[in-house]
């Protein structure tokens, strides 16, 4: 039953990493390329190489990645090298595929737009699965490992450069449109990855703690954790309550603190990671 439980989840894996190779694809031939806009990373940097060579773009972006990938089978490891050249195969062979299609707008900003969105499904669905369609970000990954940079600095550099690259070719405007398609594409990666449904702990300090935490379980099904605290100033015993909620449970979460205390002090922040416990999320495979 066990090896039947893994089968189905790696079947389920790669049919998603396939699926979102379908929709970068599609975002890519059928807006960004025929408006000359282009996308950050390593597919950027083929698509410029595409226009200057006239060489398919597919080709592309599969040898460019390929000096990646053999970097990071190296110092990151084979399971996410594997499902990224999966994903890098299929993405090539679809954007061949869909090439000889006529672009469905010439109006630049809503392919800019539209582009932008479209690529981020795709893209966000591959890194939900454990894939990636950039090299560069392998290249990040170690590079935070060895320095004070972040993945995220060090995949921005290389976006920029990029960019830069690309007014030079295309046209500065054409450059300020790509710009506009990768931040969407970017926030769109986002919420695909996350979800709608994106974690938020919370920090609730009050004197009427037990309360609190009764009626968050109660009305959220949320556990609680209560901390004992003390007022830096005042001195007076507090009670600090810390609860793990979804985004759309925090409008609620604040209206249920405001009728017990409303003089209680509420913090809400990200969580970038959920490990353990019994917090009910997708997992993200």
């Amino acid at each position: 039953m066990h090896k039947k439980h893994v089968r189905l989840s790696y079947i389920g894996k790669y049919f998603f990493l396939l699926i979102g190779t379908v929709i970068a694809a599609a975002g890519l031939e059928f807006f960004l390329v025929p408006n000359n806009i282009i996308d950050g990373g390593v597919v950027g940097i083929s698509i410029i190489t595409s226009y200057l060579t006239k060489l398919p773009l597919g080709l592309f972006t599969f040898a460019l990645n390929i000096p990646f990938l053999i970097f990071g089978y190296k110092q990151i490891g084979k399971t996410f090298v594997i499902s990224s050249l999966v994903s890098i195969t299929a993405f090539s062979l679809w954007v061949s595929v869909f090439h000889p299609i006529p672009g469905l707008t010439h109006d630049v900003l809503l392919a800019a737009v539209f582009g932008g969105i479209i690529l981020g499904i795709g893209v966000g669905l591959i890194i939900r699965y454990g894939g990636s369609l950039d090299g560069t970000e392998m290249v990040a990954i170690v590079v935070n490992k060895r320095t004070v940079f972040s993945v995220g600095q060090t995949v921005m550099f290389f976006n920029i450069f990029i960019l830069t690259s690309a007014g030079l070719v295309f046209g500065w405007d054409r450059a300020m449109y790509s710009l506009i398609a990768y931040f969407i594409a970017f926030k769109v990666i986002d919420i695909t990855v996350e979800g709608l449904d994106e974690t938020k702990a919370a920090f609730i300090i009050t004197e009427k703690g037990q309360e609190i935490a009764e009626a968050i379980s109660a009305r959220l099904g949320r556990g609680v954790t209560l901390l004992e605290g003390r007022g830096g100033f005042t001195q007076n015993a507090k009670i600090v309550l810390y609860s793990v909620i979804s985004r759309l449970e925090v409008s609620k979460l604040k209206g249920i603190v405001t009728d017990i205390d409303d003089s209680a002090f509420v913090t809400v922040s990200d969580v970038s990671d959920l490990i353990g416990g019994k917090y009910n999320k997708k997992n993200i495979h």
